[in-house]
């Protein structure tokens, strides 16, 4: 797919030029406004110090305690945390009401190339999976009703699907959105299903509730997903959950190809490599109870 893009930098310059006189040089700015600028390297200071807080090993903290911590207020704390999940840095559990680390910071990470976990346990095996299919191998992860294709490796065939690192789409219907959503706690799923339009891609994409909960319950049954038809035309995939050290399904691993190549029992075939490597895969994150081949247990 071709994108479009207008050149950030150009708009700047318009923005610029339009401002003209108005603007200012950080200087005069901080010798106008001291009080204020000292409040805002202030914010910023204490917006660094909580994302650091999610480094010592706790997944998911609360206002209380995030204020706790840092020594801050909560009513402080809580505009903090509101402004870094409105920016994707965090994320806040709707239940809870705590907060993770949210997306964006992986995306901030990838620009600088630091491996995470995820990059690191698929690399190898993501390699050798694309080299045993000869078909694309995708691993992605779930952004709200979103997936987003965080590992890529093209088909060395001249046909082939064509895609990014970061590329996102709807969820409802790609097999490796259907595998993440088949294995979300049955309380997170409900909560993304409320007032959830299922868009259509194509005339072959699930766009009913109830269908596609059906088909969420075969996919956590047999321990796989496929599509056909329903993102693209032309396009087919299939896909299977990938563990971390507790259990919890983190994210997918994908074959994907053209439907010439690749649909019915010719896109099964790919069902026990690709079950085999996201095991192994899983085994890579700490999965210890990951078995090749075989299905998977329930998310808890």
């Amino acid at each position: 797919m071709t994108e479009i893009r207008t050149d950030p930098q150009d708009e700047d310059s318009q923005d610029e030029d339009s401002q003209g006189n108005d603007l200012q040089a950080p200087e005069a700015v901080e010798k106008a406004n001291p009080g204020r600028q000292h409040s805002t390297l202030s914010s910023v200071r204490n917006a660094a110090r909580l994302l650091k807080e999610f480094s010592y090993g706790s997944r998911e903290i609360g206002v209380t305690e995030l204020s706790r911590r840092l020594g801050i207020g909560k009513s402080t704390a809580h505009r903090l945390l509101h402004t870094l999940a409105e920016e994707r840095l965090l994320e806040r559990d709707p239940y809870t009401g705590a907060y993770r680390l949210g997306l964006a910071m992986y995306e901030l990470g990838s620009v600088v190339s630091a491996h995470t976990d995820i990059h690191e346990a698929c690399a190898p095996v993501v390699d050798q999976l694309r080299n045993a299919t000869r078909e694309t191998v995708q691993v992605g992860v779930l952004d709200g009703r979103e997936v987003v294709y965080v590992e890529r490796r093209e088909s060395p065939q001249t046909i082939r699907l064509f895609g990014r690192v970061g590329h996102r789409n709807d969820a409802h219907c790609t097999s490796t959105g259907k595998v993440l959503l088949a294995f979300l706690p049955p309380d997170r799923l409900e909560f993304l299903l409320q007032d959830w339009v299922l868009r259509a891609q194509t005339p072959f994409t699930i766009t009913d509730p109830a269908r596609l909960l059906g088909q969420l319950e075969e996919v956590r049954a047999r321990g796989w997903a496929e599509q056909v038809n329903e993102t693209e035309m032309g396009a087919a995939s299939i896909a299977a959950p990938i563990r971390n050290g507790l259990g919890d399904v983190v994210a997918a691993l994908s074959v994907a190809g053209p439907v010439q190549r690749l649909q019915g029992e010719s896109l099964r075939r790919f069902a026990r490599p690709m079950l085999d490597a996201a095991a192994a895969i899983s085994r890579r994150m700490g999965f210890r109870d990951a078995v090749p081949g075989g299905p998977p247990r329930a998310q808890r």
